[in-house]
């Protein structure tokens, strides 16, 4: 696939997510939870971790408000930490940090980060890498 396939393909993930949220709403009876604030634009989520009787991440529930890729991001980080138990969770948020600090130099692990990887192209402008990185930080907060 060429370069401006995939850029456009990574494109469409990031609106399809961002207006149809996955994991949206917050649900009662949650393990873990973490309000955090992207100061530098307002974005803001509240996140929900609801674990299983394994102790897994059976899932997430979230709430908020901002641009279109740090909801994007929050509705990717539901899809993949689904069913998981925390220390591959653990991973998934070090991989996708880790591209996130690669300022465009990485694509991103997809057999981590599955669709996630969608966001790599955010690691390019350092004032939307907060905007990324809101959920996953929140998820790692309540995770504690």
């Amino acid at each position: 696939m060429a370069s401006s396939e995939l850029q456009s393909l990574y494109q469409q993930v990031i609106l399809d997510h961002s207006k149809e949220r996955h994991g949206y709403g917050l649900r009662p009876d949650e393990s873990g939870s973490s309000h955090q604030i992207n100061p530098t634009c307002g974005d803001e989520v509240t996140l929900h971790v609801h674990r299983g009787a394994d102790g897994a991440i059976e899932s997430l529930s979230w709430e908020g408000q901002g641009c279109s890729i740090s909801t994007a991001s929050a509705s990717l980080l539901h899809d993949l930490v689904q069913d998981l138990p925390e220390p591959e969770v653990r991973e998934r948020i070090a991989a996708f940090r880790e591209l996130m600090q690669s300022k465009g130099r990485s694509d991103g692990d997809e057999e981590l980060l599955d669709d996630a990887v969608a966001l790599a192209g955010v690691s390019r402008y350092v004032t939307r890498v907060k905007c990324a990185m809101l959920p996953w930080v929140a998820l790692e907060h309540a995770l504690g």
